[in-house]
């Protein structure tokens, strides 16, 4: 209760004086008028509101920061700290592994006393892009928020609800090999977004490096005959018919001896 006291205190003081200094070097003190009146409680509350959301978001990415959440990365968008961007990598174990699944959360002024939206862009398998997700600790159920949850708790309570398969609005029911198969289109998804290339750099290093070691796959496999490095499958293994000729084979002209000869392996 201080606190806020001491914060309204604050806004009060910056939002009704501006102190300006005149000719004889003196500060003098005037009232700012909005509109035909000098106050407006409404606007204050705003006010108050908004610099405690942004401070407390501040806060929060520092600690963000230093103590991330595992499979998660999140960032506010470089000129609007209400409006946060996050990356959930599907887990291990399941249709989600191997996806990398880019979002939004906005948050309201009024932030950590209401809520934010959430919502996908990456097709997932398990909620609609570009709708919000009805979460409990999202703005579809503001009686059940608490403002005591921050930035981490919200993400970590999105993975979990992504990897679950209980039904909620804005959900949708796909089979596991959709859900595979959109994680494994989502990399090349979201790097055609501009906020995600600008906000998370590294993942779209890790596609780029990804399309470098697919491309000379590809190349192999279309053109078997114009090259003499091994064959691979989609995962970068050996493929069956190239562990077979990689096996080792005995020299017979030479008596016998362990003698062996392997497949050129050039990469």
């Amino acid at each position: 209760m201080d606190q806020i006291l001491l914060l309204l205190s604050e806004v009060i003081r910056e939002f009704l004086f501006d102190r300006q200094q005149n000719s004889s070097g003196y500060l003098k003190t005037k009232a700012i008028s909005l509109g035909s009146f000098p106050c407006n409680t409404t606007i204050l509350n705003l006010r108050m509101a908004e610099k405690a959301c942004v401070k407390r978001l501040q806060k929060e990415y520092r600690a963000l920061c230093k103590e991330p959440v595992s499979h998660v990365v999140a960032r506010p968008a470089p000129n609007d700290i209400l409006e946060w961007y996050y990356v959930l990598e599907g887990s291990e174990g399941t249709p989600f592994a191997g996806g990398y699944y880019y979002g939004k959360i906005k948050f309201p002024p009024e932030y950590p006393f209401k809520p934010p939206g959430i919502s996908m862009t990456t097709p997932n398998g398990r909620f609609m892009t570009q709708k919000k997700i009805c979460l409990s600790m999202s703005d579809f159920h503001p009686e059940s928020w608490n403002p005591m949850w921050s930035v981490s708790s919200i993400l970590t309570g999105l993975l979990s609800f992504m990897m679950d398969s209980n039904p909620t609005t804005g959900s949708v029911t796909t089979t596991v090999t959709e859900k595979q198969k959109l994680a494994k289109a989502s990399l090349a998804f979201n790097c055609k977004k501009s906020t995600f290339r600008k906000l998370f750099p590294e993942y779209v290093e890790k596609y780029e490096q990804l399309l470098l070691f697919k491309q000379p796959v590809i190349d192999r496999v279309s053109n078997p005959a114009k090259n003499n490095g091994p064959l691979l499958d989609e995962n970068g293994n050996p493929t069956r018919e190239e562990m077979n000729r990689m096996e080792p084979q005995k020299d017979v002209k030479r008596g016998g001896s362990n003698i062996f000869q392997l497949g050129c392996c050039c990469f």
